[in-house]
């Protein structure tokens, strides 16, 4: 992320309760996919576009979402048995 910090000069910068408040309307979306606009419409509260931006860039290299052509996908997943699996499987 310092990386990101550094390319652009940032004026705002998202607290803690932003943050969780995107990841928790992302997680619990029905859609599968998500658009931006909807995204924002779907926030309880509003949100400057530049600092949503900086939210999804983080989420998006920390795997929690996917964002493509389409929109944006929740792809993080907590369940232990997944994790072991994917730590113990075998690369084809």
């Amino acid at each position: 992320m310092s990386e990101l910090i550094e390319k652009k000069k940032i004026e705002h910068f998202p607290n803690l309760n932003t943050v969780f408040m995107v990841e928790e309307t992302l997680k619990n979306m029905e859609e599968s996919v998500i658009t931006i606009p909807e995204l924002k419409r779907k926030l309880p509260r509003q949100i400057n576009h530049n600092v949503l931006k900086l939210i999804l860039e983080y989420l998006e290299e920390s795997n929690k979402i996917a964002v493509t052509m389409k929109g944006i996908t929740w792809i993080h997943n907590t369940n232990p048995k997944l994790r072991k699996a994917i730590r113990e499987g075998l690369k084809l």
